[in-house]
């Protein structure tokens, strides 16, 4: 095996030929976090951001895009901000990445939404968890009318609070391409408050972070577009979303909606046009993420399973890590109530912050 590292903006016509032909070759790869035009909007927001090319007897087998950290610390793609993580390579190809790290010079990769079906993600899992997807793949009304026998109360509180907007005066209208320079500072503005009501750190308050969202709505192509989408009423911009779409998946990324409009679900109306409008444009799915809020367990069809843990090679850094991970299970089995969440919570939250200072 023979590792390779470069930037995505290095890599040869070959291999961005190589990388396409894998993604469009396999249905769990389809979201546009795998997309070579996302990794080089990571590039664009982040200079540490690589890609570890691996070939067999001369044969690329296989892309790792990651972050490399000032102490060999390698995260995935976008670090915290991605929410689905995984290999690049043909379907059912195994790939060896205790050997891909070892030849990269990394001493430790930590994951914390790799796919679970790729089986170095899996076998290295501290943790499965899962990203809800929302089926389109037989059109909008068809996943309206499955949720509708599965959950029928959420769905008739979804065309209860559509009504609502009807009766406003001035109406309300939805725009999905949207450009206005105020729907993103908006978004960055009503996404501060939530995390400061919530007691959550603020993502957008690191440069690379806005940086990133800038770059993927400059892009617009086959494979990879920006998408930015809002919800008015009347004149009043109440809801926005900053995500991205590969041409067969759409990823809702960043919502936000103004406070006072909250009693209308204003971001989950606009959620709901935003599946509309990737059934329009023939995408299968949407992808929500992780995380276990009530407005995914209402309106999603399905899980992916995501692995959460770290692949490493002997070193101090490994014994750091089994070391977390030893008190994290021992806090865990002690009989203290809560309290024996936290120290996988607060270890959890130390990687995470540490992942947006690309330590």
């Amino acid at each position: 095996m023979d590792v390779g590292s470069k930037r995505p903006s290095e890599l040869c016509p070959a291999e961005r030929q190589a990388w396409r032909a894998f993604v469009l070759a396999d249905p769990a790869l389809a979201s546009p976090y795998f997309a070579l035009e996302f990794a080089e909007c990571c590039q664009e927001a982040r200079d540490d951001t690589r890609v570890l090319v691996i070939r067999e007897a001369g044969q690329i087998i296989g892309f790792l895009p990651l972050h490399t950290g000032k102490l060999g610390y390698a995260r995935p793609l976008a670090g915290p901000m991605g929410d689905v993580q995984g290999v690049i390579a043909e379907p059912g190809v195994e790939i060896d990445l205790r050997a891909v790290l070892r030849q990269a010079g990394l001493p430790l990769f930590a994951f914390h939404a790799g796919l679970s079906s790729q089986k170095a993600f899996h076998d290295n899992a501290d943790t499965i968890i899962a990203s809800w997807m929302i089926d389109l793949s037989e059109g909008f009304e068809a996943w309206e009318e499955r949720r509708g026998q599965v959950d029928s109360k959420a769905m008739r509180t979804l065309r209860s609070r559509r009504r609502k907007l009807d009766e406003i005066e001035g109406g309300h209208h939805y725009v999905m391409d949207e450009t206005s320079p105020e729907a993103f500072d908006r978004m960055l503005e009503w996404k501060g408050q939530q995390y400061a009501a919530t007691h959550v750190f603020n993502v957008f308050s690191v440069a690379w972070t806005r940086d990133l969202l800038k770059a993927v709505l400059r892009r617009k192509g086959e494979f990879f577009s920006g998408s930015c989408s809002s919800l008015y009423v009347g004149d009043q911009l109440v809801s926005v979303h900053i995500g991205m779409e590969s041409d067969r998946l759409s990823h809702y990324w960043f919502p936000a909606y103004h406070a006072d409009y909250a009693r209308l679900s204003a971001g989950v109306l606009l959620l709901a046009e935003a599946a509309r409008a990737a059934a329009v444009k023939g995408q299968v799915a949407l992808e929500l993420g992780p995380g276990d809020f009530q407005f995914k367990r209402d309106l999603s069809s399905y899980q992916i399973g995501l692995a959460r843990g770290c692949i490493a090679n002997p070193s101090f850094l490994r014994s750091t890590c089994n070391a977390g991970q030893a008190l994290t299970r021992a806090a865990e089995a002690a009989p203290l109530g809560p309290v024996r969440q936290w120290p996988g919570k607060l270890m959890r939250k130390i990687d995470r912050l540490s992942g947006f200072y690309a330590l």
